[in-house]
């Protein structure tokens, strides 16, 4: 799935980061490389739902991010 958003700290928790998309969903990577953990950073994802699992962040979508476009 293709998606494209903005970077976004999230302060739930223990915080954590997330892309808020254009379509208007929440989406919370599994893992964002460090060069993407920019407030406000734009990005276009190639993306596929993360397996069904225990999260302490009730945000988002759990996706995995499979590749990326800094716009």
């Amino acid at each position: 799935m293709q998606i494209t958003g903005t970077i976004k700290k999230q302060n739930l928790g223990t915080g954590f980061w997330g892309i808020v998309g254009d379509d208007g969903a929440n989406y919370r990577p599994d893992k964002l490389p460090k060069k993407l953990q920019k407030e406000d950073l734009r990005i276009s994802a190639e993306v596929e739902d993360a397996p069904a699992g225990m999260s302490i962040f009730m945000w988002g979508k759990a996706i995995i991010l499979k590749s990326y476009e800094i716009l």
